[in-house]
């Protein structure tokens, strides 16, 4: 069928001006890229190729920073761990500093400190026994004395405090600068391995 118009006939395969083809998508051959969309088309691979490397170089420097964070934290932890085992070591190497008083039984301060060594009462006809010392008296007994640990008091006075235990892990002196006791892992006493208050 054919159209009349101002201009002539058209032929009926002919599109009408102003109206649009469509093309057929299973007979159409695409047409080839432009060398504009091939050049836009490499740069995009590219930029895409150089976005991959850029974002594995992140995560790598990521990850490494991680890692060298954690063995920090890991460092500091042992650290601080090996200062407190060295801090309480110490602290329980160190021993205390304990005067020793000598006492007689009733708790009364005496003035000689050799009344409470071992070594004294035997050259004296002395013995010890039970965590005392005896010492003869002339006409006959004996007198009785031991260490009072950390106590105070004036020759004549009853001990103020302390005990009649020796204390573990503690350097004792008398007043007059003599070592009944030396402190640490290997405690020893000055009186044949024993203590005049123990």
């Amino acid at each position: 069928m054919t159209e009349n118009t101002p201009g002539g006939t058209q032929p009926p395969d002919q599109p009408k001006r102003g109206s649009m083809r469509f093309q057929d998508a299973e007979s159409t051959t695409p047409r080839e890229p432009t060398l504009a969309e091939q050049r836009a088309r490499k740069q995009a691979i590219a930029a895409e190729r150089d976005r991959g490397i850029t974002e594995q170089r992140t995560r790598a420097e990521a990850e490494r920073k991680a890692s060298t964070k954690r063995k920090v934290l890991i460092g500091s932890g042992v650290t601080v761990g090996l200062v407190g085992l060295v801090a309480a070591w110490y602290v329980a190497a160190t021993p205390d500093e304990v005067t020793a008083t000598c006492t007689t039984s009733d708790g009364t301060v005496v003035d000689n400190d050799d009344y409470c060594d071992e070594n004294y009462a035997r050259s004296h006809g002395g013995y010890y026994s039970g965590g005392f010392m005896f010492i003869p008296i002339p006409g006959g007994g004996y007198n009785q004395y031991h260490y009072n640990y950390g106590g105070t008091g004036a020759p004549g006075q009853k001990i103020s405090g302390g005990s009649y235990t020796a204390p573990s892990n503690a350097n004792v002196t008398t007043k007059s600068g003599k070592s009944v006791q030396r402190g640490g892992f290997g405690i020893s006493n000055s009186s044949n391995g024993k203590s005049g208050g123990s």
